[in-house]
């Protein structure tokens, strides 16, 4: 019987011991998981620090910007009402401002079959965006005295994006009697980028007359330009005492290779051909003149 309780003291001994070595190591494993309220506290207390994402780049740059604005100072002077005139040359915004340009396309030096020869050509107008003044003249000097000129005056009115209306009166002047002419006719940009005359005359003792002209800019660089040019002048009845005849008058055709060295300033070298038909090519005949000229040119072509 000794035996035995010594046995079960034993045995009860062992379970003791066995059941807190267990209950101390499921206290260490829920430790681990479960983490004391004072490291928890401590926990929460650090993790807003470690966890707030910084402001953005672009949000720190706006509120830097702001930072740096300095707003305006208030007007120093209110502005009232005021006509329009006043306001528009205050503010130097006048849309209604007139201006203008001279254009001398050609002026330029020729080697025709009777010698050497001055010719010009140019233009200028002065106005608004819709009506200006408009004014051309061409001609030629040869021998010390002027062959063949013409003056003309119009009024030029918009009537499209690329098109405007002429009317003025031309002025002949020249070998023969001076001539007066009433002038209407267009002026504009055809497709493809063809700058285009075309003018009708209404002359004393019935004299009709027509002209067309056109030209076209080629551009092979910024400043290297060629330019062709197509010009037709057409006579309702013949003008013996200024060697017209009437019909088909001439067909001048040429082409110029201008370098701009400014845009306001370019010299040109080319070719001018000029053809008479009809009774005018027969004037010229009988005045020892020929029906055809092809002519050397160098020149300069200027505006401002």
């Amino acid at each position: 019987m000794r035996l035995t309780h010594a046995g079960f003291i034993g045995s009860l001994v062992g379970f003791l011991v066995i059941g807190t070595a267990q209950g101390q190591e499921a206290q260490t494993s829920h430790e681990h998981h479960h983490p004391a309220p004072e490291a928890q506290a401590t926990a929460t207390q650090t993790n807003p620090a470690q966890t707030t994402a910084a402001p953005s780049e672009a949000a720190r740059d706006e509120v830097s910007s702001e930072a740096r604005h300095v707003p305006p100072d208030p007007p120093a002077h209110e502005m009232g009402d005021m006509p329009y005139k006043a306001m528009a040359k205050m503010m130097q915004m006048d849309d209604t401002e007139s201006f203008g340009k001279v254009l001398i396309d050609q002026a330029e030096w020729r080697d025709t079959e009777t010698g050497t020869a001055a010719v010009w050509e140019g233009q200028a107008w002065y106005g608004g965006d819709y009506d200006k003044v408009w004014f051309r003249t061409e001609g030629e000097r040869s021998g010390g005295k002027t062959e063949d000129a013409r003056a003309e005056l119009f009024w030029d009115r918009i009537i499209s994006r690329w098109w405007s209306v002429q009317a003025g009166a031309r002025q002949d002047f020249g070998s023969g009697p001076a001539r007066t002419w009433a002038a209407v006719g267009v002026e504009g940009l055809a497709p493809y980028w063809f700058d285009v005359e075309a003018t009708l005359y209404f002359g004393e003792q019935g004299r009709t007359a027509a002209r067309v002209k056109t030209e076209y800019d080629l551009l092979l660089t910024q400043r290297l330009i060629l330019q062709p040019e197509l010009e037709a002048n057409l006579y309702g009845k013949a003008d013996p005492a200024r060697q017209l005849g009437s019909g088909l008058s001439d067909i001048e055709l040429g082409i110029r290779l201008r370098y701009e060295i400014r845009r306001e300033f370019a010299p040109y070298l080319g070719l001018s051909w000029r053809r008479l038909f009809g009774e005018t090519a027969n004037f010229s005949r009988a005045s020892g003149g020929g029906r055809s000229d092809l002519q050397a040119v160098a020149g300069l072509r200027i505006w401002f």
